[in-house]
């Protein structure tokens, strides 16, 4: 039996049965991601509020000692927090947080740290590659399954605007 798409019927079956899979795996997925990001975000503040030579190290080196290396360790604090919460919208804020984090820390270690630091061999480099790609799918998926999202930002017709077109809503 063909379908209109030019499939036959058992593979229909086989794309149901792969795509039940996929819906049973990306929940597995979603929480090893969000736990990888916010077990680095949250073992490297020890380091950052004790003021461990190697923070203060990079923090000087940056121009930013001692307060981003405190305003960076609230902020991965805070991350961390959101990405482990049940919340779909805080979840999806704390992967934001973290991904915002973490695309500067990779910037401040490709344009003035270098990628090996102190030589600790790239480790605090790679964690950060880590944190970045987990928050980015953990943003991602999170975000497309959000199916309330899009009541974050809903047009409103012909008011806020003096000529009566369309304004945006934001709630």
């Amino acid at each position: 039996m063909w379908n209109p798409a030019g499939k036959p019927g058992i593979d229909r079956a086989d794309d149901a049965l792969k795509d039940m899979k996929r819906a049973k795996l990306l929940p597995v997925a979603l929480w090893v991601a969000r736990l990888t990001a916010a077990l680095i975000l949250l073992q490297t503040l020890f380091f950052k509020f004790t003021g461990a030579p190697e923070s203060v190290y990079i923090f000087q080196k940056i121009g930013l000692e001692p307060l981003g290396r405190y305003g960076s360790g609230v902020v991965e604090l805070v991350a961390a927090i959101l990405l482990l919460l049940p919340s779909a919208r805080l979840t999806v804020l704390g992967a934001g947080l973290a991904l915002a984090t973490m695309s500067g820390a990779i910037l401040f270690h490709l344009t003035s740290l270098g990628v090996e630091v102190q030589g600790d061999g790239g480790i605090l480099f790679a964690m950060a590659l880590v944190v970045l790609i987990s928050a980015a799918f953990v943003f991602t998926q999170t975000l497309h399954g959000l199916k309330e999202w899009t009541a974050l930002v809903r047009p409103r017709r012909g008011a806020g605007t003096p000529d009566g077109g369309d304004a945006v809503t934001v709630r």
